[in-house]
């Protein structure tokens, strides 16, 4: 990522200012139904004085809601004379997608989680992208990517970060997963290759900044149990930094800390069809242990094709839509963890 090329977003705040600040980061989009418009996306900044930074995004999948919904709370009712330095919410960040409820923007078609750190000169998604890149992470200290598992996952809900090479790094993560106080944690690897470093987090993390995650519910509904999570979570992460007093801390189990390494971890379709699941989020489940049937009605007198789990592990999340293709995850599993990675 260059630093010397400028964003195209225009940007409502300022942020070194003191106080309550609402606008929007203005995109310039030209389309059939507004030739000189632009895509609205809401921005939320609170400060008073000097002090650390959080920044708490969401909205970066539009289909997963549990996160907007506690960032909206936060931005409503966070007191920026009760804090000691600066709050930045993005509720929205992918603003299209949220609109629409699609994981995807209908724009471009793109994942924002897998093209950062984004083009100030590319497609509208791209532009995002590298707006959170180039002038919303370089300001924190602190930043918190709120997921859950959209239209075609449905998960235990949890926070969750990456076992990075940097051990002081890693240290701090996973203190921040403990403060959060979801009851389930996980540490995920690069199971499924380098896409990691092409998400908001990677590029946190590259810049030494301690970065959060969650997976709060799914299903394209909303989770009460992730809400109530995550309204939870962002506060106590406020008060783990020292922006919020520790008198602000809302009580919390331990959380109980799992980890996401190798391929073994994940089960997929091994053929088009029918899911019919054979464990549920929650569950410990076994090597050998089978996961799912596919069965395809289609051809009736065909016997169902059979899933098995690779390995023994605490079901963090299973697929949601019944039809599925050859290749689709139906379900990923939480491992053994320790401090090491």
């Amino acid at each position: 990522m260059s630093e010397t090329r400028k964003s195209r977003v225009l940007c409502d705040v300022d942020f070194d200012r003191d106080g309550r600040q609402t606008g929007f980061l203005r995109l310039f989009h030209s389309s059939h139904v507004s030739a000189y418009g632009f895509l609205p996306i809401p921005i939320v900044v609170l400060r008073n004085g000097e002090g650390p930074t959080a920044l708490f995004v969401s909205g970066n999948h539009g289909d997963e809601y549990e996160g907007q919904l506690a960032l909206c709370g936060l931005a409503q009712s966070l007191d920026p004379e009760r804090i000691r330095g600066r709050v930045i919410i993005l509720p929205t960040a992918n603003y299209p997608a949220a609109l629409a409820g699609n994981r995807v923007s209908p724009v471009d078609n793109l994942n924002l989680n897998r093209i950062f750190p984004g083009d100030p000169d590319g497609s509208v998604t791209e532009q995002i992208a590298y707006f959170i890149s180039s002038e919303l992470i370089p300001r924190a200290d602190l930043v918190c990517d709120l997921h859950s598992g959209g239209s075609s996952l449905l998960y235990t809900p949890c926070s969750l970060t990456n076992h990075v090479a940097d051990p002081d790094l890693f240290r701090r993560q996973i203190a921040a997963l403990r403060a959060f106080g979801a009851p389930l944690g996980y540490v995920q690897g690069r199971a499924q290759g380098q896409g990691g470093n092409l998400t908001l987090g990677g590029v946190a993390e590259r810049r030494g900044i301690v970065t959060l995650g969650t997976e709060l519910g799914g299903a394209g509904a909303v989770s009460a149990e992730g809400l109530a999570i995550a309204r939870r979570g962002v506060r106590n992460l406020l008060v783990h930094l020292g922006i919020l007093p520790e008198t602000e801390r809302e009580p919390a189990e331990e959380t109980r800390i799992y980890g996401l390494g190798g391929q073994d971890h994940f089960v997929y379709a091994p053929e088009g069809g029918v899911f019919e699941p054979l464990a549920e989020p929650g569950e410990t489940v076994r090597a050998g242990q089978p996961a799912a049937r596919i069965h395809t009605p289609e051809t009736p007198w065909a016997p169902p094709a059979e899933a098995v789990f690779a390995r023994d592990g605490f079901v963090l999340c299973k697929r949601q839509p019944g039809r599925t293709l050859r290749g689709d995850c139906l379900y990923v599993l939480g491992g053994a963890f320790t401090p090491s990675g």
